[in-house]
């Protein structure tokens, strides 16, 4: 090997083989990995074809949070001569022939991302980030590396993505805003997607934020929107009498899911619709109009909701169904609907 690449490294063992954790700069991954996507048939790659929709994303966080950015370790196959240099106990230096390839067994669109980022920030590339080196043993090696990596990760559900950001501002109010309500923090599951039937929670925290998004549609995350959104919540578990019965143990959670549409997630969506039309309307009093949702009947056997929040006796989470729900609880309100809303509901 007349020219290589050294890296101080600490050498490790599993399944009897030997690997190496390096410390790699940022400004090199450019070179040990070159994005080099070609349309390789899938029994030729170790690797699953690289998504360049992700990148942006991924990019872009490292960009906004430049000082809290974290990222686990790349790993990574190389493919010709290297040698390990042992210094001390498993404490070293890695040299590898500026000649070997290097395939990722698992990071591709993280290396892709950090890659972007460096083009418009050159000083991420002085920043390191832990790569695992393996020896390549062949192609059906690869396979069952990349397989083995990815068999048993567990993603996290959207709502404890949701209650462990702090680096989102909306993240930040929603988890304010179920602590805040008390009906809204007894009856919030904090880490579930999907609440089983006996179920001690009637609501996500994802779908609180679904909801929230709703509102702020394309709006500003300021003061004045976390005042409002607050009070609009706030009211809106006031008026609505079948939550009010659950608080007051007169109404049992299962009847309430099995018999009420009102803790589906289609209503708590077109709520949100419902507080961006307040936010953006605020001639349009929440004292004056919410108390209307007392009047209303959320029952799923009420004819009203067929073709607008149910199709064929079924809860429809369809974009239409949720704009539908929207302007019928609008309608009910005794809100104005305009011409094309009032379109919308008659030809459903």
């Amino acid at each position: 090997m007349s020219f290589t690449y050294s890296f101080p490294c600490v050498k490790g063992t599993q399944a009897r083989s030997s690997y190496y954790i390096c410390m790699i700069p940022c400004g090199l991954l450019s070179k040990l990995f070159p994005i080099n996507d070609t349309n390789i048939l899938p029994e030729f790659r170790a690797q699953r074809k690289l998504n360049e929709k992700r990148i942006p994303e991924i990019r872009d966080y490292i960009l906004n949070h430049r000082s809290s950015y974290v990222f686990s370790a790349l790993t990574a196959s190389i493919d010709g001569e290297f040698h390990f240099l042992e210094l001390s106990e498993n404490v070293g230096t890695l040299s590898i022939d500026m000649n070997a390839i290097f395939l990722i067994n698992d990071g591709q669109h993280r290396n892709a991302a950090i890659q972007e980022a460096i083009k418009e920030d050159p000083t991420l590339g002085k920043e390191t980030i832990p790569v695992v080196f393996f020896e390549d043993k062949g192609l059906q090696r690869s396979q069952q590396m990349f397989t083995d990596l990815n068999k048993y990760a567990v993603k996290p559900s959207k709502s404890q993505n949701t209650f462990y950001d702090n680096n989102d501002p909306l993240a930040k109010l929603t988890k304010h805003i179920v602590s805040s309500v008390e009906f809204f923090r007894d009856f919030t599951d904090l880490e579930s997607d999907s609440l089983g039937k006996y179920s001690a929670k009637i609501f996500t925290l994802n779908s609180f934020y679904t909801s929230n998004k709703n509102i702020l549609r394309n709006g500003e995350i300021n003061e004045e929107f976390s005042s409002f959104c607050l009070n609009y919540w706030k009211m809106l578990a006031e008026n609505i009498e079948e939550w009010q019965e659950l608080m007051d143990k007169n109404i049992t959670k299962k009847s309430l899911r099995e018999e009420y549409i009102i803790t589906q997630n289609i209503v708590l969506y077109a709520f949100g619709k419902l507080g961006n039309f307040f936010y953006t309307n605020p001639d349009f009093s929440l004292k004056q109009y919410l108390p209307g949702l007392k009047k209303i009947n959320w029952m799923r056997t009420n004819p009203e909701w067929e073709n607008i929040a149910m199709v064929d006796g079924k809860i429809s989470m369809k974009k239409n169904n949720i704009t539908l729900t929207y302007l019928k609880i609008k309608e009910k309100l005794n809100i104005p609907l305009t011409e094309k809303e009032q379109q919308q509901l008659e030809t459903r």
